[in-house]
């Protein structure tokens, strides 16, 4: 058994003692699912018929000293295969197990395990008792609402969350972790760096303040150059169409439960969730030619998806959304080259912003949820994962996860805390061009009509969640050349506020962000502002000397590690210029 194999089979057993533990607090307790996690395992609840009706987090200290003195009798966990009717007597006060039971196929063998005085329906595997899991390996992390096997329409349980892990200084090390994200919080630097608010009228929609909206439209327009010089024309596509192209497409039949539907004079419309049909709805407008492909449409469009409320996170998971969106309409022979193309694109990409160590990616198969016959899928899967080799890159398979029309590529980077972040994708699709779905034609060398296939890619995918992952990965301090606020010029006093308010002129009127604080209060308060709250990487300090010598003194910012310095007002100009221009992550 590998150690992760191993790691994931003691967070499930331990989950097992989490729930003998609530049941021993909790009398009356109806238990769910408690499946492992990345980083522990959770265990879903239902206290409505407990006296508690639910738990905080004043009771965690209380449920872990039972865990550990569970833990302390040495119990083995033990395994026994029960028949169908065995199972529900079993579990009859139990209706979520005795749901999972009925829903098990007739064949199915069942089986419970064992330790101390607690049963659960269990397929396993568990580790042989309990003296395995280190009393001080676990922390309860966190409660959450979770609807019963995902569906709004069954009942909102309580998710209990624990940290677990093989060893106490492995937890010590993620806590420490955790407190560091914590600080990093995207949602409580969008407030404190005035970036954004999110109303919770409005949930999943964002309103960008003017610091938040200078860098989300610095990181367009950033992704804007990268597309054009890759080959792209941009378009845009309309924002609602009509049920008919979403029914055609499959999206009516395989997305329906997250598009939001209106209606105008009798007819029934959608706001577009995704871009896909617009760009083959351009590719369709006139008579294409072999000669026109690949035919590479970049598209900033604004999508709305209808996510549960439950699921949506500050900015990084919201209803309202743009995508670095384009769609590569080519033959079958240009699909290992256009895969290649995208894949230096994106690791460039990455590179500018620090992501392009330790880039994984997976490919995923066709779901159960899918159109088009297998044998299609499978040629594929095939190709695509030939044309990633050719790129130079490896890939890991991910069962079932592909899109309901074609399998993908995802590429996931890590963040400055090691989090794992999957936003590139590349998705092979001969579905949507076919015949039999939006019927896209292009005119052979052999002058006859043939159906195109068409790559559905995203670089930094949602330009929102793209975001908050920045947010969080700099903690608030960005490079230069994205920050909202380049440089802050801070006069000595107010005899030197026109001077101030001139360098600030010069550097905006050379495209840069900058601004000059001119109030009355004291340098340091001033400077205290800019550091704390706005993290802007150059503070221009000027004064007697500056303004006689048309020159700025350099205040880096404190994680650079470098130290003040003093340059002519065109000196820094220059400086900044490069900066910008290399998107460089340095100071």
């Amino acid at each position: 058994m590998a150690v992760d194999e191993q790691l994931q089979t003691m967070r499930h057993s331990c989950a097992h003692i989490m729930a003998e533990a609530i049941m021993h607090l909790f009398p009356g307790t109806k238990f769910a699912i408690g499946p492992a996690i990345d980083n522990g395992f959770y265990y879903d609840f239902d206290f409505t018929e407990t006296e508690a009706k639910k738990i905080t987090e004043e009771d965690f200290a209380a449920i872990e000293k039972e865990m550990r003195r569970i833990l302390a009798g040495n119990f083995e966990f033990t395994r026994t295969e029960v028949t169908r009717t065995e199972a529900l007597k079993m579990f009859e006060a139990q209706p979520y197990k005795v749901e999972l039971i009925n829903d098990l196929p007739e064949d199915a063998t069942i089986t419970i395990y064992k330790q101390d005085d607690f049963v659960d329906l269990c397929r396993g595997p568990h580790v042989a008792s309990t003296k395995e899991i280190n009393a001080q390996s676990f922390k309860i992390a966190k409660t959450a609402g979770a609807y019963w096997r995902g569906d709004v329409n069954k009942p909102m349980l309580t998710r209990v969350y624990c940290w677990c892990f093989a060893k106490p200084n492995d937890l010590k090390d993620y806590i420490k972790q955790m407190e560091e994200a914590e600080k990093r919080d995207h949602r409580k630097l969008g407030v404190q760096m005035d970036l954004f608010h999110l109303d919770p009228e409005d949930p999943g929609q964002i309103f960008w303040h003017p610091n938040g909206w200078s860098m989300y439209v610095t990181l367009q327009d950033y992704m804007r150059r990268k597309v054009v010089e890759d080959g792209y024309k941009e378009v845009n596509t309309p924002a609602i169409m009509p049920r008919s192209l979403w029914e055609r497409s499959g999206h009516w039949g395989h997305y329906k439960q997250n598009m939001f539907v209106t209606e105008s004079e009798k007819r029934i419309f959608a706001v577009k969730p995704m871009n896909c049909p617009g760009a083959l709805e351009i590719f369709k407008s006139r008579t294409r030619s072999y000669k026109d492909l690949p035919l590479r449409l970049a598209e900033f469009g604004h999508c709305v998806r209808n996510e549960p409320s439950g699921t949506l996170h500050g900015i990084m998971r919201v209803r309202g959304f743009v995508q670095d969106d384009a769609h590569i309409i080519c033959t079958e022979d240009q699909i290992e080259s256009e895969v290649t193309k995208f894949c230096h694109l994106l690791k460039n990409v990455y590179k500018d912003f620090g992501f392009d160590k330790n880039l994984q990616v997976r490919l995923s198969t066709m779901p159960d949820d899918h159109v088009g016959d297998e044998a299609t899928w499978q040629h594929a899967e095939a190709a695509l994962g030939a044309a990633c080799k050719s790129a130079g890159l490896e890939f890991e398979i991910q069962p079932k996860e592909g899109a309901f029309y074609g399998p993908k590529l995802e590429f996931k980077l890590y963040d400055t805390l090691g989090r794992e972040w999957q936003c590139g994708t590349i998705q092979l699709d001969y579905q949507l061009p076919s015949a039999e779905r939006l019927n896209a034609e292009y005119i052979g060398p052999d002058n006859q009509k043939h159906h195109p296939v068409m790559l559905h890619r995203a670089v930094l995918g949602s330009l929102e969640r793209f975001m908050g992952i920045l947010i969080e990965n700099f903690a608030g301090a960005f490079p230069a050349w994205l920050h909202f606020e380049q440089a802050a010029v801070v006069p000595v006093g107010t005899d030197f506020n026109d001077y101030a308010q001139k360098v600030a002129d010069t550097l905006v009127a050379a495209g840069f962000r900058a601004n000059a604080y001119t109030s009355d209060d004291n340098m340091k308060s001033k400077i205290k502002t800019i550091t704390s709250e706005h993290k802007t990487p150059y503070i221009l300090v000027v004064g007697a000397k500056e303004q006689e010598s048309s020159s700025v003194n350099v205040r880096f910012r404190a994680d650079s590690g470098l130290q003040q310095k003093t340059m002519t007002l065109d000196e820094f100009n220059a400086y900044l210029a490069e900066k910008v221009k290399t998107c460089s992550l340095s100071l």
